[in-house]
């Protein structure tokens, strides 16, 4: 399905950068019901873009360029007329809603108000958070995530960065098939790993420094991102922040300062929601890795992860390693001394 019923798929190419220092990348650009996806060319989504929010950045000229937001950090540049009158057709259509909102819609608006709080006694709240942070764009979510990295790191500390360590970061991310998320290795403040909304994974100095082969980290991250595919942070970030938090991201897309300086502190302490054995062991026969050594890890005895120890997928035998040696040494001196 696509916003326009006249089309059933419509794609084209285009020109993705990231960001104002990103080299600009050759993607594929799909219009979607309510967003835009751009893929790589092997069909491998890259981000998805809100179409309400897409911002033109030279209207008149061609090719197009956009943006998901009006900072214009992050572009898009499309040459195809067809795509182009989709993306504008669009707005065109959410501005004259705006525009002419006429007495039958304040009505109907109305009407529907007065039934959801007649409802929300039994069911508005959880309802409408749920609600609320699946509608959530992975623009918002990134920047509600950068705005709790930098408000956890008061905690945490700045993560640890240098050039070894961030590119074994990312052969690590690529190794475990993380997707969108990103790796960051801070000094103190949580107990092993944590994740934000939007799949980023923050990972204590230890596991790094600790354990001399990095399959305990991988196992870390594997359960980490397990986490962060069922359980949605920002859906109990809302859920403890209570309604109005809901009903303000809802219709201005912001969250409360106040509200973010709450929610990270109390991630920070949380306790992590347990992983089915069954879940973890897919998860690592997925990505080719051995489960024994993250499973004494957790216990040095073995007594309590047992079931992962004696069902390693590859007890007897020695899968590709996690990192080259030289960027596991990198990575271990990523906080310095």
């Amino acid at each position: 399905m696509t916003a326009l019923p006249e089309y059933e798929r419509l794609e084209t190419s285009g020109i993705w950068r990231e960001g104002d220092d990103a080299q600009r990348r050759d993607v594929v650009v799909s219009f979607g019901d309510a967003t835009l996806v751009l893929a790589d060319h092997n069909d491998t989504p890259i981000t998805h873009w809100s179409l309400p929010a897409v911002v033109r950045l030279n209207p008149g000229n061609h090719p197009a360029i956009y943006s998901p937001d009006a900072d214009g950090s992050e572009t898009l540049e499309i040459s195809d007329e067809v795509m182009i009158e989709a993306i504008e057709r669009v707005h065109k259509i959410i501005a004259r809603r705006r525009a002419r909102p006429g007495r039958l819609r304040w009505l109907l608006m109305a009407g529907t108000s007065a039934a959801l709080v007649g409802a929300g006694v039994f069911w508005l709240p959880d309802a409408l958070i749920n609600y609320t942070a699946s509608l959530i764009p992975e623009v918002k979510r990134n920047d509600i995530s950068r705005s709790l990295l930098v408000q956890t790191s008061r905690v945490t500390g700045a993560p640890c960065v240098t050039p070894t360590s961030t590119r074994a970061l990312r052969k690590l991310e690529q190794r475990l098939n993380l997707g969108h998320e990103q790796l960051f290795v801070v000094p103190t403040g949580v107990k092993d790993t944590v994740h934000l909304p939007n799949g980023t994974i923050l990972i204590n100095r230890a596991l790094v420094e600790d354990f001399e082969e990095p399959e305990v980290l991988a196992g870390f991250v594997i359960a980490e991102a397990l986490r962060a595919k069922n359980t949605d942070p920002l859906e109990t970030m809302l859920h403890e922040s209570g309604l109005l938090s809901a009903v303000k991201l809802l219709t201005t897309s912001e969250i409360d300062k106040d509200t973010l300086n709450a929610y990270g502190a109390a991630l920070l302490r949380a306790e992590h929601i347990p992983v089915s054995d069954d879940d973890l062991l897919a998860a690592f026969e997925a990505v080719k890795i051995r489960a024994a050594p993250y499973a004494l890890a957790i216990d040095i005895s073995g007594e309590t992860t047992i079931g992962l120890i004696e069902a390693d997928p590859f007890a007897k035998t020695l899968p590709t390693p996690v990192l080259p040696d030289g960027d596991w040494i990198g990575l271990q001196a990523a906080c310095g001394a």
